[in-house]
């Protein structure tokens, strides 16, 4: 059976075709700057690459061009897309209303739209996604939808609900969902296999560290709490996130600078965070470099993000009376073995010791155990794969309508 995944953002669609007897990657890619000129690029299993430029003036287009890449030219691996046998859509924002995956019906595809208002960036890029899809395959093709917030539906009220009048939980549904669900189920999952326990058996704080960036606590195969909020801008600091600040913050500065909705939603989301506080790059390859060089401004954004990450494992650690394991996964995550070192080196009253020489080898997807055998938590560094749960979802769906 093949599966193709689609990442549908606000200007990218990003895709993966897998082939679930052995679940390996046929191929993947993204198309890039969708709205504001195009751009598709991708690799095959057998390494044939493929980079152009081309006009994607909306989502449906591109799906357009994705299908052209599968099925036309040096780099086709497959004749038609009649050989793929279902669709599995990321959708950020689900709701209270999706608590797991699901079937696309038109009903479906409905109240993604109604939800669009939590996640505009998200959703009704989605939803041209979905879109797009049905145009290309038609509507006998299943389409499955996977939501990020649906692994986080274990949390409990004390966790989920914000301590404003209840009211507005009741009238719009203003509470904590939280979101990368589908990367903290994957590697939460596969640190309880390294650690040959099953997860219901384990305490497990997983940290997806990317641009956008999120923690969560898994007691008893459950999340007990995540960072990520009512949408993607609660939390720590992230590459252009400002994360959890005062909300008086936010008024004054509204009063101060005269600042509408969209100019503080752009602020917040897209000025602040790291590069926000460096002024030099959202990306911590950069912060880093600009360390070396002695900025001091890049130094103190690095420095503020180990703090706020040891803070929330801390706070973790206090919500489930303890830590097993803790999990490093995302691009940040995955690669940058500094701020792991210093994450951990500050975690010592866990009793948290760092095998140096592991945490400086397992970079650029290469991951294990990066603790020692004296280490009272188990450290692991995890390469994350959305893709696959997304896949593996779709599957279990389509072979449940047969």
């Amino acid at each position: 059976m093949k599966i193709l995944v689609i990442n549908a953002g606000s200007s990218s669609l990003k895709y993966q075709l897998l082939d679930m007897t052995d679940e390996s990657v046929i191929a993947k890619g993204i198309c890039e700057r969708i709205g504001i000129g195009g751009h598709i690029e991708g690799v095959t299993n057998e390494g044939c690459n493929f980079s152009y430029d081309i006009d994607l003036p909306n989502h449906t287009i591109a799906f357009f061009e994705v299908k052209k890449a599968l099925t036309q030219g040096e780099c086709k691996v497959i004749d038609s897309l009649d050989e793929i046998a279902a669709v599995g859509h990321r959708i950020v924002q689900g709701g209270a209303t999706f608590t797991h995956s699901v079937l696309i019906t038109e009903e479906v595809e409905k109240e993604i739209g109604e939800l669009c208002e939590l996640a505009p960036l998200h959703n009704p890029a989605h939803l041209q996604g979905i879109q797009g899809c049905t145009e290309a395959f038609g509507k006998d093709k299943p389409q499955v939808a996977v939501f990020d917030n649906a692994f986080h539906n274990t949390m409990p009220p004390e966790a989920y609900i914000f301590p404003i009048p209840y009211e507005y939980y009741e009238k719009y549904k203003i509470r904590r969902y939280g979101f990368h669900g589908s990367s903290h189920k994957f590697v939460s999952a596969s640190c309880a296999q390294q650690m040959g326990k099953d997860l219901k058996d384990i305490k497990v704080i997983t940290c997806h560290l990317g641009n956008g960036s999120s923690i969560t606590a898994i007691k008893d195969g459950k999340v007990i709490d995540t960072s990520m909020g009512l949408t993607p801008l609660d939390g720590f600091i992230m590459g252009t996130r400002c994360g959890a600040i005062d909300p008086s913050v936010v008024t004054f500065l509204q009063m101060k600078e005269g600042w509408s909705r969209e100019e503080t939603c752009t602020v917040l989301n897209k000025k602040s965070g790291l590069l926000g506080v460096s002024g030099v790059s959202s990306d911590m390859r950069d912060i880093n470099e600009a360390c070396k060089n002695g900025n001091e401004r890049a130094m103190l954004a690095r420095k503020i993000i180990a703090y706020q990450i040891r803070k929330y494992i801390g706070s973790y650690v206090a919500a489930m009376d303890g830590v097993d394991a803790i999990v490093f996964t995302g691009g940040i995550g995955e690669n940058s073995e500094k701020l792991r070192a210093d994450i951990c080196s500050n975690l010592s009253y866990l009793g948290i010791k760092l095998d140096e020489k592991a945490n400086d080898e397992f970079i650029r997807g290469k991951g294990g155990k990066i603790s020692t055998s004296e280490s009272m938590v188990d450290i692991y560094v995890i390469p994350t794969d959305e893709e696959l749960v997304i896949a593996r979802d779709t599957k279990d769906i389509v072979n449940s309508l047969n």
